[in-house]
Formats: structure tokens, sequence, C-alpha cells
């Protein structure tokens, strides 16, 4: 199959947050009484606010905002220990290199978004979806089709890397290819085009009409 673009989710897939991103929310469900054990295994790959809405289904959105500033203010200023995963920059680099489309499609917000991918140390590519430029995230496909269209391209062309379920299922909703990295047991029923134990395993090579895996 010959594709046209790359479309990355972030977290998980280029950069470790993973420590920061469970100590903040662990930190919250404090604040509410809700097991880390249980918000741990709900918010992964999704928008904050769609899990909030999960944790608190009585609040009204006034507290909500609060609830989702003071996550967002955590997340986005604490970028210790967060590192970029194995083969994220040279294949970021070598992309770049051979001007082969590629776009940022995460389910964190701007603030958090930016803060961890300047962990990268690459120049921010023309395409970043966040989680205010789509009315309903992962595991839907619109952030997926919405980063296609973006970068001008059918979705069928594009190329989503993803290491969550809710990643997985947007990318594969969209009808896109998707190249699962290191996803979790859970997420083998959803039969990725693709499945690798790390980016350093993905190999890209460049024709006249795109690229092949």
């Amino acid at each position: 199959m010959m594709y046209q673009g790359f479309l990355f989710d972030l977290d998980g897939t280029l950069v470790d947050s993973l420590a920061v991103v469970e100590t903040a929310w662990s930190k919250w469900g404090e604040r509410h009484a809700i097991p880390a054990s249980e918000i741990l295994a709900f918010i992964h790959g999704k928008q904050a606010i769609t899990s909030l809405r999960h944790f608190l289904p009585q609040a009204d959105e006034a507290t909500l905002r609060e609830e989702f500033l003071w996550l967002e203010h955590l997340e986005s200023t604490t970028v210790e220990g967060i590192v970029p995963l194995p083969g994220a920059k040279a294949l970021l680099t070598y992309l770049t290199e051979q001007k082969i489309p590629w776009a940022i499609v995460t389910s964190g917000s701007l603030p958090v978004a930016s803060a961890r991918f300047e962990v990268l140390a690459l120049p921010r590519p023309a395409v970043f979806i966040t989680a205010e430029q789509v009315a309903k995230g992962k595991p839907h496909p619109d952030p997926y089709l919405l980063g296609a269209e973006q970068l001008g391209l059918a979705p069928e062309r594009c190329v989503v890397v993803e290491d969550a379920v809710a990643g997985i299922e947007a990318g594969l909703a969209a009808k896109c290819a998707v190249v699962a990295v290191n996803a979790p047991v859970k997420a083998a029923h959803l039969k990725a085009t693709y499945s690798l134990k790390s980016l350093t395993d993905l190999v890209v090579t460049p024709t006249a009409q795109g690229f092949t895996l």
C-alpha cells in the first residue's frame, strides 16, 4: 500500500510521559477520594475532559472547567522525567528531510501537548491537532480526520501511529492505516495494520508517490 502522510499520537508514542500523567491524575484522584487504579485504567488515550466527565458525572460545566484547569496546570508545568521514546527523534527528522508530511494528533490540550513536544527538541509541525480543536476526541475518528484534512490528504492515505486503545480505535474508525507501537495486550483484538514494539522497527521507504512501510 502506498501512503502519503503520518499522523502521530504524542504521549506514549513519541514521548514517555507516563509517570507525569499518572502522578497528576493520582493527585487529582486523592482530591476526590477516587482510587488511582480506577482512574489509570480509564484515562489513557482520552481527552482529560472526557475522563473528568466520566468520574464526575454530576458536576456542572463550571466545576469541570475548574478541575480541568487544575490538571492542565499541573501537567503543563511538569516536564521532569519526560523523555523522547526510542526512535522518535530519528524518525521525525528523517520524515522532515524526505519531505514526507506528518502531523501531531493528541488528546492533550495545547499547553500540555506543547510542553511535551518541546522535549523532542524538534521544530513544531505545521499541523498540530490538540483537544481544543475537536468536539469528539479519541476513540472517535474526528481528531485523525481533522489531521488528514489539514495535511490535505485522504485519510486512507495516512498512517496513524498510536500506543493506546482509544487512539488505535480512532485511527481505524477514520479509515487510516494504523501502526500500533508497544500497545497493551487488550488492543490485540483491534487488528491494527501493523504492530511494532518500538518506533526503531518502523522502516519508511520513500517513493515518487509517497512512501511504503
